[in-house]
């Protein structure tokens, strides 16, 4: 029996040391830096009118929420107020065409390894940035165009990026289940819009990341195989609202009390372009997609009809299901 408990006072010990010794690493190493992948050659494709314009709508639709600063009017990065507080305080990036403390010096290679990856030219992980590894080809080259157009937005601004101040829960997820995504091997095409539920989840999953907050959490997301995350699409994700109140994303399953499944196509296209839900309106962080075609609402809708319902409700479904 004796050895017994020194067997365990000795495996408790080598535990202890080993968990004190992971954390003086995470906090001595922090967010993590990696070697700059080498995306593969591929043609660069013409910044047309057209590009640009979709660059636009999905930059607006997916980085400029981060990215806009209210003071300068430009996308010259702010402190990111949506997230929980167990994150830290986290900052968005200059990314306007300014040459020192902008991308205006990155190529086109640096900006889509940015992109599909999380990691900038320096080799440093964007940790909380979207990885849009399943953007098209397309999509990628047209936000690229945008940058680098004459917008407003994008006009070159002098604001250096502010420092990450990270809490020690970010950085040991970021050195644990929080990675860079890999560069694809292969070109990326999006589904023909006709293909209603194919266009529908490469919206979801692609272009627009809808699962990346209507999922359970952030740390639990699926980068490469979204519908393995946790919870997919069933909501649940604690964010923030710009007066630091607690904001639980929305259930997108079809399941008839706690998510779309009793609503119409019509009423989602109102949720979705202009944040009026059956139930009320829908409030930050939770954007308006003005810009998305009827041919998008369609295929959205169809996509998440299709998605298997989880019943999970939240704070603003429980008066409704009470009524009912």
């Amino acid at each position: 029996m004796k050895k017994l408990f020194k067997f365990l006072g000795a495996l408790v010990a080598v535990v202890v040391l080993a968990v004190a010794g992971f954390a003086m690493f995470v906090q001595a190493r922090g967010i993590p830096s990696y070697e700059l992948p080498k995306a593969p050659a591929a043609p660069t494709l013409a910044a047309t009118p057209e590009r640009v314009a979709l660059g636009e709508k999905i930059v607006l639709a997916t980085c400029a929420d981060c990215h806009r600063n209210p003071e300068t009017n430009t996308l010259s990065g702010q402190k990111l107020r949506d997230l929980t507080p167990d994150f830290g305080a986290v900052y968005s990036a200059n990314i306007t065409r300014d040459p020192q403390h902008g991308i205006g010096a990155w190529t086109d290679a640096e900006l889509t390894t940015l992109l599909r990856t999380g990691i900038g030219r320096d080799g440093r992980y964007r940790v909380i940035m979207p990885s849009f590894a399943l953007m098209s080809d397309e999509d990628v080259q047209s936000v690229i165009a945008f940058l680098r157009s004459d917008n407003a937005l994008t006009q070159p601004n002098p604001t250096p990026s502010h420092g990450q101040e990270p809490s020690f829960l970010l950085k040991a997820l970021s050195n644990t289940v929080m990675k860079p995504t890999p560069l694809p091997t292969a070109a990326v095409v999006a589904p023909a819009p006709t293909d209603a539920l194919g266009y529908g989840r490469y919206l979801v999953v692609g272009r627009y990341k809808c699962y990346e907050c209507h999922s359970k959490d952030f740390k639990s997301n699926n980068p490469l195989e979204p519908e393995k995350s946790e919870g997919y699409l069933g909501g649940g994700n604690k964010l923030l609202n710009l007066q630091g109140q607690e904001v639980v994303s929305r259930n997108l399953t079809s399941d008839a009390e706690t998510g779309l499944g009793d609503w119409t196509e019509a009423q989602f296209a109102q949720a979705i372009k202009f944040g009026m839900s059956p139930h009320g309106p829908l409030n930050y962080p939770m954007p308006k997609y003005s810009q998305l075609t009827d041919e998008e609402v369609k295929a959205l809708f169809a996509y998440l009809q299709s998605v298997p319902k989880l019943r999970n409700a939240t704070p603003e479904d429980k008066g409704t299901i009470a009524a009912r």
